[in-house]
């Protein structure tokens, strides 16, 4: 095409010819989504953690190692406000249910508040 030939009639200028969703700044709710996600990945990557320092300690890991003490001082963190619920005898079960009800509770709360989002 040279620069004296016409477009045709059906070119489009700008970032979104195609019509893709993704890029597009209108009212589509991508905001919405994307703060859902990201509630919804902060709920999960919490719950990971308690998990994980519960696997840990009823695995009787090394509270030594390095990896452990962080991971045992981002669940202390993440647990603060659940510690001595339950205050059991049995130490493994003690944890499971001290760390474990914050792990459920922040999957309810960060999901449950991810979908209301999200319909925004």
């Amino acid at each position: 095409m040279s620069n004296t030939e016409p477009l045709p009639e059906n070119h489009q200028y700008g970032p979104n010819p195609g019509g893709d969703h993704r890029y597009s700044r209108g009212g589509d709710g991508s905001s919405a989504r994307r703060a859902a996600l990201i509630i919804h990945t902060i709920a999960d990557v919490a719950a990971v953690f308690l998990g994980l320092w519960i696997l840990l300690f009823l695995l009787e890991a090394n509270q030594a190692n390095v990896f452990v003490e962080f991971v045992e001082g981002v669940a202390d963190w993440l647990a603060w406000w659940s510690q001595d619920i339950f205050t059991m005898d049995t130490d493994g079960l003690r944890v499971l249910l001290n760390y474990g009800l914050p792990a459920v509770i922040y999957l309810l709360i960060g999901h449950g508040i991810a979908t209301r989002v999200r319909r925004l």
